[in-house]
């Protein structure tokens, strides 16, 4: 691959898994110009409190459950294998069951607190919420 090459290939340990204090989740993020996907590794019972951002979010469960709690109180519970749309703005809240959780999430824009240092947005890590 080309020195200037825009194609990043990113190992495990290039990842820098970064712990969320609040909701005790473990992340990392990756971005380009326009998307940014993050993994997150929530605890049991762990919590994003009610917040919501310009990006539009796609999450998919890989393991566990996470229940999606919106602003007027509807509830979706996404287990292992779903996947929840949401778009931006929707303020939302996001707490795992009783296992944790895993899961990818896909944003459009990236978020910038989720990926402060990415000049030319190729990679980073960092974030507070959901």
């Amino acid at each position: 691959m080309a020195e200037d090459s825009p194609v990043r290939v990113l190992q495990a340990q290039d990842l820098g898994v970064q712990l969320d204090p609040g909701s005790r989740a473990r992340y990392w993020s990756v971005a380009l110009s326009r998307a940014q996907l993050t993994w997150f590794e929530v605890p049991p019972h762990g919590h994003f409190a009610m917040h919501r951002h310009e990006s539009e979010q796609i999450t998919l469960v890989l393991e566990g459950e996470l229940v999606f709690e919106l602003a007027d109180g509807t509830r979706h519970v996404v287990g292992a294998g779903g996947v929840i749309a949401l778009p931006g703005q929707l303020a939302h809240a996001v707490s795992a069951g009783d296992q944790g959780a895993r899961a990818v999430d896909a944003w459009s824009p990236p978020r910038a607190d989720l990926d402060p240092g990415a000049a030319g947005r190729t990679a980073g890590h960092r974030g507070s919420q959901r």
